[in-house]
C-alpha cells in the first residue's frame, strides 16, 4: 500500500488540492486579480501533475496492447483531458473563440513544438532518424482536411445556416475518425508502425519504479485522474478568467494554457522517444495528437453548441489560417522521405516560436 501511495503521490496531491480549492474558492476569487491569477497558476500545476499520471497509466495500457492501439490510447487520453477542461471553461462563460484558439494552439504545439523539438534534439544526437513516411502523409492529409472543413470553411457560412453546417461538421468528423481508426488498427496498421533494426536503436534504460499491479488498476487510475482534473479545472477556469481580466493579456493565452496542459505528458514521451532513436513514436504522438484534437474535440464542442444554442466562433483568423497552412506545407515537405534531421526540426521549432510571438502580439 505504501508503495502504491508513493507511486500515485502526484495524483493524490492533485486530489488534495481539489479538496482545498473548493472551500477556498470564494476567498480566492474575492481578493483581487493577483491572488486569483496566482491561485489559478498553482491549480494548473496540480492539473499538469494529474495529467502526467493519466498519461503514465495510458502508457502502461499502450505497452500492454502495443502499436498502433497503444499510440491511439495515448492521444485519446490527452484529448479527453483537453475536452473536459474546455467543456468546463465554456460552461463558465469563457470566450466564444476559446475552442477555436485551443485547437489551433494544440496543433501548433504538437506539430511545431513537440515534433520540432524532438526532431531537433534527436537529430543532434543521432543524425538522420527513420520513420514510416506513409504514416506522416496519412496524418497530414487528414489534419488538413479536418481543419479545412471545421475551421476554414465556417468563415463563409452565413449565421442563419450555422446549425446545419455544424451538424454536417459533426457527421464529417465522426466519419473521418471512424475510417482513420479502421485504418490504424485494421489492414493498414503497417502505415503507423516501424520496425527498428537493433543497430539503429539504443535501448532505453529500465525504470526502477515498479508498474501498477494490474491492468484494471491502470484503467481505474486513468478515469479517476480525469475526474480530479475536471474538479480542479472548475475552480482554475474561474480564477484564471478573473486573474487575466483587465490585464491586457491576449485572449489566446488561456487557449495556450489549455493546450499546454493536455500536451505536457506528450512532450516528455516524445522527447524520450526521439533521444532513444524512435522517431516513428514521435510522428505518431505529434501528428496523432493533432489529428485527434481536431477530429474529436470539434464534434464534441459543436454538439455542445447545438445543445445550448450558443455557437462558437470556429473560423480561424487570417493569421491563424496562414500559420496552419505554412505548418502543414513545411510538414509535408519535411516528412516526405522517411527520415528527419536537426534542420527539419529547427524549421518547425522556428514556426513554433513565431506562433508564440504572434500570440503575445494578440494576432
Amino acid at each position: 500500500m505504501l508503495t502504491l501511495i508513493k507511486q500515485e503521490k502526484l495524483l493524490l496531491l492533485a486530489l488534495l488540492a481539489a479538496f482545498v480549492a473548493y472551500p477556498l474558492e470564494h476567498w480566492l476569487l474575492g481578493n483581487g486579480r493577483v491572488v486569483a491569477l496566482v491561485g489559478g497558476l498553482v491549480l494548473i500545476g496540480f492539473i499538469v501533475s494529474a495529467s502526467m499520471r493519466v498519461a503514465h497509466h495510458a502508457e502502461l495500457l499502450a505497452e500492454k496492447v502495443g502499436d498502433p492501439y497503444g499510440t491511439m490510447i495515448l492521444t485519446l487520453s490527452a484529448v479527453l483531458v483537453e475536452v473536459v477542461i474546455l467543456a468546463i471553461m465554456m460552461n463558465n462563460e469563457a470566450s466564444p473563440t476559446l475552442v477555436r484558439d485551443t485547437i489551433y494552439s494544440a496543433v501548433m504545439l504538437d506539430i511545431n513544438g513537440i515534433l520540432g523539438l524532438a526532431a531537433l534534439m534527436g537529430g543532434l544526437k543521432h543524425g538522420e532518424q527513420v520513420y514510416n513516411d506513409d504514416s506522416a502523409r496519412t496524418y497530414s492529409v487528414m489534419i488538413l482536411t479536418a481543419m479545412g472543413v471545421s475551421m476554414v470553411v465556417p468563415e463563409f457560412i452565413p449565421q442563419e445556416n450555422w446549425k446545419h453546417y455544424s451538424a454536417f461538421t459533426i457527421g464529417a468528423m465522426i466519419v473521418l475518425y471512424t475510417l482513420f481508426v479502421r485504418m490504424q488498427v485494421g489492414p493498414h496498421s503497417y502505415f503507423f508502425s516501424y520496425s527498428y533494426p537493433e543497430k539503429r536503436r539504443k535501448k532505453e534504460p529500465v525504470e526502477n519504479e515498479p508498474k501498477p499491479i494490474s491492468l484494471a488498476f491502470s484503467i481505474s487510475a486513468l478515469v479517476f485522474g480525469v475526474v480530479v482534473i475536471g474538479a480542479l479545472a472548475e475552480v482554475m477556469s474561474k480564477a484564471i478568467d478573473l486573474g487575466l481580466e483587465g490585464s491586457g493579456a491576449p485572449p489566446v493565452v488561456t487557449a495556450i494554457l489549455v493546450a499546454a496542459i493536455s500536451a505536457a505528458p506528450e512532450i516528455l514521451t516524445a522527447l524520450r522517444a526521439a533521444l532513444a532513436n524512435r522517431m516513428q513514436s514521435v510522428v505518431n504522438i505529434a501528428l496523432g495528437a493533432s489529428l485527434s484534437t481536431v477530429i474529436l474535440t470539434v464534434p464534441v464542442m459543436e454538439a455542445m453548441a447545438l445543445y445550448t444554442g450558443q455557437p462558437f466562433q470556429m473560423a480561424m483568423t487570417p493569421v491563424q489560417t496562414v500559420m496552419i497552412f505554412i505548418t502543414l506545407i513545411v510538414s509535408a515537405i519535411n516528412l516526405n522521405d522517411g527520415e528527419t534531421n536537426a534542420i527539419e526540426g529547427m524549421t518547425h521549432f522556428v514556426l513554433f516560436a513565431t506562433f508564440i510571438m504572434l500570440s503575445l502580439l494578440g494576432l
